[in-house]
């Protein structure tokens, strides 16, 4: 019955994804929290709490096999407080696999080392594809990793003398760093810094005509990635035009969609490198 009890109090305090859960204790460590989707086995504090905006996590899909997947990170170590009658390790991995398969998602890979018991999740919410690693002892502790898929904002950007360079010895430049939501063609306003950079370049060199050519991934249709690239090069050229007073003519905007990849398309982080800018010498 405690056991039952323990599933429904995890299921129910489950949340959506981009929403920590509102479950908290006296003893918590300062400033931590309980992560993305899921609350907490009861009677159990935050001993260690970690959020990263961006790392790289090892997840065990199969024997030998892993998967590493990037982006914002959270890690917690609970602890149970004195008193508290403690669950087992399978206790607590079937409350985390239970709660996940709830809101959809599934276990991908559950394993023993030596007592330990290790699970590997995956939920799919709202949008956010989100992996767990639970690692739980039976000892009075246990340990979540979830890592929420996504690519690095590009905060450091290629120099005006670097992108000159580059389309001196090779005729072009690719620029990362200029970001637009998914499926979308309206430039974000952390794209700033690069574009600022492109028109350093321009104003550096008033003889020089540039094709600004925009790159997709394969993910999606064909026709439509061409039609998304063209509609992302022309808001280029068009905030170059109208925000930094670059002369319409010395520019040109085309759409490549998925024809020009720089990586394989088969996993993120060469779709990430694929969506992309290129300044191509006229």
């Amino acid at each position: 019955m405690k056991r039952i009890l323990c599933v429904l109090l995890l299921l129910f305090c489950l949340l959506p994804l981009h929403q920590a859960a509102a479950a908290s204790d006296p003893n918590d460590k300062e400033g931590s929290k309980d992560p993305v989707m899921f609350s907490r086995m009861p009677g159990f504090y935050i001993y260690n709490y970690q959020e990263l905006e961006f790392s790289r996590f090892e997840f065990p899909v199969k024997q030998g096999m892993s998967h590493a997947i990037e982006g914002r990170h959270y890690y917690v170590d609970y602890y149970a407080n004195e008193g508290v009658k403690l669950p087992g390790a399978l206790q607590i991995t079937r409350n985390y696999a239970n709660a996940a398969k709830a809101i959809g998602g599934k276990v991908l890979y559950e394993y023993d080392d030596g007592g330990t018991l290790y699970l590997t999740l995956k939920v799919v919410k709202n949008g956010v594809e989100a992996w767990a690693q639970i690692a739980g002892a039976g000892n009075g502790m246990y340990k979540v990793n979830i890592i929420e898929r996504q690519a690095m904002n590009q905060d450091v950007v290629a120099s005006a003398e670097s992108l000159a360079g580059s389309i001196d010895e090779t005729g072009k430049a690719a620029v990362y760093g200029i970001y637009f939501d998914t499926a979308k063609s309206d430039i974000k306003p952390e794209s700033e810094s690069a574009i600022t950079e492109i028109a350093k370049l321009l104003k550096g060199n008033t003889k020089l005509k540039l094709y600004v050519v925009g790159h997709t991934d394969n993910v999606g249709g064909f026709d439509y990635n061409i039609k998304l690239s063209q509609a992302r090069a022309a808001a280029v050229v068009a905030d170059l035009v109208r925000k930094r007073g670059v002369v319409a003519s010395r520019l040109a905007p085309f759409g490549a969609g998925p024809t020009a990849p720089v990586a394989s398309n088969k996993n993120e982080d060469g779709r990430a490198k694929n969506r992309r800018v290129e300044l191509v010498a006229q």
